[in-house]
């Protein structure tokens, strides 16, 4: 069975997306992008962009599920907010739309691709393309957006097994 998955990595500067093809064991890259809405805009007018570009992607690439990376929190409080604001844009379109959506920490997303947890924004790039034949991502936040992807393909069995033995548990 072939799934489609979108792969997120929020941020109100740039959130970067990519959408893959899983079959079994099998990746296919299908496109990437960045929503970038206009920082001298309101915070509003961002988020609204933000709302609009996510959606009229997921209308072009159909995917049926979506992984999302966890913020980290920053020392900063007021760019923790913003990216607060960007990350429950993320988590609400592809929710109303009715795909499934799951979280995974930028550790594990880290470690899924590339091996260790703590691995620079270029080597998970450079993963990516080798994960992914014939994939060139269009900047880094494209290729987290990637990475968010195949770790999703990677994890998601998992998930569900575990998911179902906890319900079934009593």
């Amino acid at each position: 069975m072939n799934l489609r998955i979108l792969g997120l990595d929020p941020g109100l500067r740039a959130t970067g997306w990519g959408v893959i093809d899983a079959e079994g064991n099998q990746l296919k890259f299908v496109a990437d992008g960045v929503v970038c809405p206009d920082k001298t805009r309101p915070l509003s007018d961002r988020l609204k962009e933000l709302f609009t570009g996510l959606n009229d992607m997921i209308a072009v690439y159909g995917p049926s599920e979506c992984a999302i990376e966890e913020s980290f929190v920053s020392r900063n409080s007021g760019s923790t907010l913003k990216l607060g604001h960007a990350r429950g844009i993320t988590l609400l379109v592809p929710a109303t739309l009715g795909l499934v959506v799951a979280e995974y920490t930028p550790n594990l997303v880290k470690k899924s691709v590339v091996g260790v947890g703590h691995a620079g924004k270029e080597q998970v790039k450079a993963m990516v393309q080798v994960l992914l034949p014939g994939c060139t991502p269009t900047n880094t936040d494209s290729a987290d957006a990637l990475a968010v992807a195949i770790c999703h393909a990677h994890h998601r069995a998992t998930s569900r097994r575990v998911s179902a033995a906890r319900t079934n548990v009593f």
